[in-house]
C-alpha cells in the first residue's frame, strides 16, 4: 500500500535527523551536509576525506589531498557545530565535549520535538489516504474496513516513533 510506503520515509527521515542530535559521543554522521570548497566546488567532507573515530569523543579527519586541510577546517567552523576543528598540519581533530546535565535535557526535548513533527507528519499522510478512500465511493463497510486499517498502521507506526524518542532519550542521558 502507498500510505504504508509513505509512514515507513516519515520513519526513515526521523531517524536521520535524530542521528543530528548528538549524545556528546563523537560520530561521522555529525559531518553530513557539511561541504568543503575543493578547487572552488562545494564538496562534502566525506568525499574529500578519511573519517575515523578514534577515541568515544573525538572524530579524526585525513584528507586525501592534504590541500584541502583548511578549506575542511574552515566549513566544519561555519557549520556552527559547537565544535572547535584543530588542525595539526596532517588531520583535522574534532573533540566532542562532554555534555552537561542541561544541554542534555535541551537535546531531550529537541528530539521529542522531532518526533512529534513525525506524528505530525504521520497524521498528515492519514488524512490524504482517508480522503483518496472517501473518493472512491466504496460500500459504507467497505470503506470504514479501509479506514480503520489506515487506523491501525499509524498506531504501529506511532508506537514505532515512541521506541525511537525512548531509545535516543536513553542514548542523550547515558552520562
Amino acid at each position: 500500500m502507498d500510505t504504508e510506503l509513505k509512514f515507513m520515509k516519515a520513519i526513515e527521515n526521523l531517524e536521520g535527523r535524530l542521528t543530528n542530535i548528538r549524545a556528546g559521543r563523537a560520530n561521522p554522521s555529525m559531518l553530513n551536509g557539511i561541504n568543503a570548497s575543493y578547487y572552488g566546488t562545494p564538496t562534502p567532507i566525506q568525499s574529500l576525506a578519511n573519517i575515523t573515530v578514534p577515541e568515544a569523543r573525538s572524530l579524526m579527519i585525513k584528507p586525501f589531498d592534504k590541500s584541502a586541510l583548511k578549506e575542511i577546517e574552515r566549513a566544519i567552523n561555519e557549520a556552527n557545530l559547537g565544535i572547535t576543528p584543530i588542525n595539526n598540519g596532517e588531520v583535522v581533530i574534532l573533540t566532542v565535549p562532554e555534555l552537561t546535565e542541561e544541554k542534555r535535557r535541551e537535546y531531550v526535548k529537541l528530539a521529542k520535538n522531532t518526533c512529534e513533527d513525525a506524528k505530525v507528519a504521520l497524521r498528515n499522510i492519514r488524512q490524504e489516504a482517508n480522503e483518496e478512500i472517501k473518493k472512491m465511493e466504496l460500500p459504507e463497510d467497505e470503506e470504514k474496513g479501509k479506514l480503520k486499517e489506515i487506523q491501525d498502521l499509524i498506531n504501529e507506526y506511532n508506537k514505532k516513533i515512541d521506541e525511537i524518542f525512548k531509545e535516543k532519550e536513553a542514548e542523550l542521558m547515558r552520562v
